[in-house]
């Protein structure tokens, strides 16, 4: 089949591949003997999938992509303060390898250019030269996700010929830049630009920037995020020398070049981009290198300014548990009364990536609530990834409302506002596997304000339950004898799912919940019945397992009939099954024609872009 993202590439490919401008880096003699019109794009994601085009398995030696790799390993070893005293961050607007220094802070201006590079690798820990350069190409390795070789022709070629470089490492050395041997400084530096990679590698290496310092292949951490900022920002500016202004501008992508013929590309969060040919400009950047990204970026759209559209409302869905209740079977009472005061909840569903536009629409909606307002639901369950900020606005957000004794609770069962789950007990900052877990909170809540009757947890008569409250005084007596009543404490699991038939259970008092728990093991409550009630009628009448466990809320009083008795009641008296069966099907009839009720006032309010 034919991969369209590699037609993409292909097309670029073709369309660059002819300009035999430029010339290879003949100043190092090993560079000049490479092929020079060897030609290779590679696109990399972050899930470690990679688009290969042309010569993208023929071997380079890395040069100044380097760079940023030692740049980032020197930020890990001696912290990005101790590291500024020594090199800056700014824009050079000269050749990479001129020999000055900043004439205010005398320091390097910035590490894509030679002296700062140089500076870079003095600050790498080690014993000696070949440990630090041992840690350099280890760290080089691991975002590759391979060990890569050391090419010595290519070292001693540029350790023969490299007196610009030395004379800077000498200039640096005089100036108290780097305070090691400077010749010394200056052979590990050509041993970094030594080390051989490929297209492939290259495009490995830009992805796990782009993917927060995490080598998609491997799962590795090679840079910490904040790190990986600092790093891509410095690229962003400088790492394509004094023409960093026209990359920026036309491709739009931080980068860094070398003169063995690479460039390295990388679109945070996205992508990594590699191309290879040998071919230089004035600038010291491959020709078709420069010319094949500026083509992906206008073709597959890649600057990192470029905006689609303005970020879009975080907020999917509101309404409130009078538009959408709970699964909970509350009695006549409690719906009246939540009938008439379910307005003052608001139930919030988010979605998308919660970076702060969106954090910012969605907290400046919800604390605009009218006054009034007692229960507030904020569900993320669709919600992508939540930034740090973000997470932070919405725990503020949760103060407020807190503040103006409006309870809130957050449904986040994959914990990504960094808080933890909790039950139904409480007014403020609960936490939510599911949905209606959190709905039945914000009725418990309401009602709790407006039933004065609703935590005395009823308890009722056997003659009072529904499913018996019918019957003449003979079958009552017939099968109130055939009863047993059952006590379960708080949180013990009365049936467990597979469980075979056990009976009808007539709940008298307490609260019992069916759940279900997940792949996660996250425990999802399905429905929840009080006294007045039942469970276990389906599998007891059909003869069947428990598809969900049935759990106690509460401490549950309970009038049983087993499933051996009812079987052999059913047997001898006909007539009382059929009773009995009349008045289960009447509660189960009953019972749809609220959730039918429910539904139609619900009227697809879930689902409201």
């Amino acid at each position: 089949m034919t991969d369209v993202v590699e037609s993409l590439i292909r097309t670029v490919f073709e369309k660059t591949r002819y300009d035999d401008s430029g010339h290879v880096a003949d100043y190092i003699p090993e560079l000049a003997a490479v092929t020079p019109d060897s030609f290779g794009i590679c696109l990399a994601t972050v899930d470690g999938y990679v688009y290969e085009v042309g010569d993208t398995r023929t071997p380079f030696t890395i040069q100044s992509i380097s760079k940023p790799f030692t740049y980032a390993l020197a930020l890990q070893d001696r912290g990005a303060a101790a590291v500024m005293e020594k090199i800056d961050v700014e824009p050079s607007g000269e050749p990479f390898n001129e020999i000055s220094l900043d004439p205010t802070t005398e320091r390097p201006r910035n590490p894509m250019i030679n002296a700062g590079a140089i500076t870079a690798a003095s600050l790498i820990h080690g014993e000696d030269t070949d440990a630090k350069f041992d840690r350099i190409r280890a760290a080089y390795s691991r975002y590759a996700g391979r060990q890569l070789d050391f090419d010595r022709r290519v070292y001693e070629s540029e350790s023969r010929t490299g007196h610009r470089n030395r004379a800077i490492g000498h200039m640096l050395r005089s100036f108290g830049i780097i305070t090691d041997e400077p010749d010394g400084v200056v052979d590990l530096y050509f041993r970094q630009c030594s080390l051989d990679v490929n297209c492939r590698d290259l495009a490995l290496m830009a992805t796990t920037l782009a993917n927060n310092g995490i080598q998609p292949l491997t799962g590795d951490s090679a840079l910490s995020p904040d790190l990986v900022e600092h790093v891509l920002s410095v690229m962003a500016t400088c790492g394509m020398y004094d023409s960093a202004g026209e990359w920026i501008t036309d491709v739009g992508l931080p980068a860094k070049s070398g003169v063995g013929g690479g460039i390295l590309a990388v679109l945070p969060g996205q992508i990594g981009v590699s191309v290879y040919s040998p071919r230089l400009d004035e600038h010291g950047n491959s020709v078709r290198g420069v010319a094949a990204c500026e083509a992906l970026s206008r073709s597959l759209e890649l600057h990192f300014l470029h905006v689609p559209r303005a970020a879009r409302a975080a907020v999917r869905a509101r309404y409130t548990v009078s538009d959408a209740p709970s699964r909970m079977r509350r009695s006549a009472n409690e719906r009246a009364v939540l009938d008439d005061v379910g307005k003052k909840s608001r139930i919030y569903e988010l979605h998308g990536d919660l970076l702060f536009a969106g954090a910012e629409t969605a907290v400046r909606e919800i604390g605009n609530i009218e006054d009034g307002v007692e229960a507030v639901v904020v569900d993320v369950r669709k919600v992508d990834d939540v930034s740090v900020v973000a997470r932070r606005m919405i725990g503020m957000l949760r103060e407020e409302l807190s503040a103006h004794d409006c309870g809130v609770a957050l449904v986040d069962p994959a914990g990504l506002l960094g808080n933890v789950q909790s039950d139904l007990s409480g007014h403020h900052g609960r936490v939510f596997v599911d949905l209606d877990s959190a709905l039945q909170w914000c009725e418990d809540l309401l009602l709790e304000n407006h039933c004065p009757t609703f935590r005395s947890d009823p308890v009722i008569e056997l003659r009072e339950h529904p499913v018996l409250d019918s019957l003449d005084e003979v079958r009552f007596d017939r099968i109130a004898r055939e009863l047993e009543i059952r006590t379960f404490d708080r949180d013990e699991t009365i049936v467990r799912r597979g469980d075979s038939a056990s009976g009808l259970y007539l709940i008298l008092g307490g609260r019992v919940s069916s759940t279900l728990k997940d792949g996660s093991g996250n425990r999802h409550r399905i429905m929840t019945l009080s006294a007045g009630m039942t469970f276990g009628e389906m599998t007891m009448l059909l003869g069947t397992r428990f598809l969900n466990d049935f759990r106690a809320d509460t401490a549950v009083t309970a009038a049983v009939l087993t499933y051996d008795v009812y079987t052999a009641l059913a047997a001898k008296e006909p007539e009382l099954k059929l009773a009995l069966v009349e008045r289960l099907a009447a509660g189960a009839y009953e019972q749809v024609e609220i959730t039918m009720r429910n539904l139609m006032q619900v009227g697809g309010v879930r689902s409201t872009p």
